[in-house]
């Protein structure tokens, strides 16, 4: 494979179709989190990233050495997502009714529970592996780091909307957030049967 400028705009695109699921659950945190400091939102677009980058190396992993066993478990992807995140959304929308009188903002998703959001925003990420087979490992590892950095770059910016969003809602964000993550999943189910 030759490393010229076609590969790096594949793999960009690439990422940025796949950073679209982190992107929402990165708004929906910031709607919760309407001061979330720096450090903490590139804490937040750093596990999605990680996330983002480290699930396609398995897939073409998966695919190189056990592909058959991968075909298998593909068609469970969508439903793992839903579960996972209709978890952490139901959590928040939970959260988000039973607060409704406290005003002081808290930390909207713990560190558990957003490793939770990045298996369940990068689970289909698996799948590119398919599509990265022919890649040799260091082009499979580039092409994977480049996914990753347009996932930070995206999910920053995800969690800098939805933080000034969340100014503007205040008392309802985790509600809405809650919900948006409710949505998310459903969309991945939906779409994995058309």
């Amino acid at each position: 494979m030759d490393l010229g400028i076609y590969f790096f705009i594949t793999n960009i695109v690439l990422g940025v179709g796949l950073a679209m699921d982190a992107f929402s659950v990165s708004l929906a945190n910031g709607l919760n989190e309407s001061k979330m400091k720096t450090h903490r939102m590139c804490l937040v677009a750093g596990v999605f990233a990680v996330f983002q980058f480290v699930m396609p190396l398995i897939g073409w992993v998966c695919v190189s050495a056990v592909a058959n066993v991968f075909e298998v478990f593909r068609k469970f992807i969508p439903w793992i997502a839903l579960i996972l995140l209709s978890y952490i959304g139901g959590k928040m929308l939970y959260e988000g009714i039973i607060n409704k009188e406290n005003e002081d903002e808290q930390p909207a998703v713990s560190f558990k529970d957003l490793l939770v959001q990045g298996v369940a925003t990068s689970i289909d990420a698996l799948s590119v592996g398919f599509t990265i087979s022919n890649y040799k490992f260091v082009e499979a590892t580039l092409a994977c780091l480049l996914i990753g950095i347009v996932t930070f770059i995206i999910c920053f910016g995800g969690l800098h909307i939805g933080k000034k969003a969340g100014t503007k809602l205040a008392g309802k964000a985790s509600i809405l957030g809650g919900v948006i993550l409710i949505f998310i999943g459903l969309e991945i189910l939906i779409s994995s049967f058309l």
